[in-house]
């Protein structure tokens, strides 16, 4: 059972850097547990307020509901309570509620709400959809708004206030004026959470919408380097932001965009890097190439 109420899960996460681990497999892609749970013990040694397991990083998408219940219940099992665990409510609506009510069951201590998978829908059945989750658990929740699932700040609205326990905006759009809406309507009824891919891109600019932390992919292979940069942005520090952004994250980002799906290949591609490998992606995603990876491998020990 955890030891945090929704409340109190709100204002842990937007109090530092959000881990989004990825998920170990073998080489023939079963889940590699023992992989996974060192993984998550080194990054543990790092401060960061809240770890989500099984997340877009950690390729939520092609896990089955046993095994995310696997990878939910190791990383409660390895953190042991000295940072709190989130964990995937995705699929349909009735994948999600019975994932929350398996992840309540392993001590989980909050859900990230993914968007319903494959089909379009209204705002009105987005909202029903939230808000069943959020009716099947008392675990705080966080809502991803991305692909088919993008909220509107009314429907935002509707749903905090229909559901006590949902405590946070994830957003995977990044629109300004959406944002400025959302946060116009709500205010601090939520905490915001930078989910775009490598997020330190947006992480200063967002800043001022009231997108107070954010989910970092960089983190599994550079933990210290992230927790810094974290650090500037909170500190409105321009230069440097700017700086590791041209030292760094841009460079990366020229890797990561040239073929679809690498914003979670090249996560795996930093570990193997520096030598802490967590096995490929599974399909429909590709591995990087290797000399992608040392390409990777020099832009990192630059900032090492």
């Amino acid at each position: 059972m955890t030891d945090y109420t929704p409340t109190d899960l709100a204002a842990q996460l937007k109090s530092g850097l959000l881990s989004f681990p990825v998920t170990h497999f073998t080489d023939d892609l079963e889940v590699d547990e023992g992989g996974y749970r060192k993984h998550v013990a080194w990054l543990s040694e790092h401060p960061v307020a809240g770890l989500f397991a099984a997340g877009g990083t950690g390729e939520v998408f092609s896990l089955t509901f046993e095994e995310t219940d696997r990878v939910v219940r190791a990383a409660v099992s390895e953190v042991n309570g000295a940072v709190p665990v989130l964990a995937p409510a995705s699929g349909s609506t009735h994948n999600a509620i019975a994932q929350a009510k398996a992840a309540e069951a392993a001590g989980a201590d909050g859900l990230l709400l993914m968007p319903p998978y494959l089909t379009e829908a209204s705002q009105a059945g987005l909202v029903e959809h939230v808000s069943r989750v959020c009716e099947a658990t008392g675990l705080g929740v966080v809502v991803y708004s991305r692909a088919n699932a993008v909220f509107h700040d009314v429907s935002v609205a509707q749903m905090t206030e229909r559901n006590p326990t949902l405590i946070g905006f994830k957003d995977g759009v990044g629109s300004i004026e959406q944002m400025t809406r959302t946060y116009a309507r709500v205010g601090d009824r939520l905490i915001y959470v930078g989910g775009l891919p490598t997020a330190e891109t947006f992480a200063l600019p967002l800043l001022q919408l009231g997108v107070s932390t954010y989910s970092s992919a960089l983190f599994n292979f550079a933990p210290a380097w992230a927790i810094e940069f974290y650090d500037a942005v909170r500190a409105q520090d321009r230069d440097e932001v700017y700086r590791r952004l041209n030292d760094f994250v841009l460079p990366y980002l020229d890797i990561r965009d040239r073929t679809p799906g690498y914003a979670v290949s090249i996560v795996k591609g930093g570990l193997k890097a520096i030598g802490r490998s967590a096995g490929p992606v599974r399909p429909p995603l590709t591995d990087l190439r290797e000399d992608e990876v040392a390409e990777l491998g020099e832009l990192i020990a630059r900032i090492s």
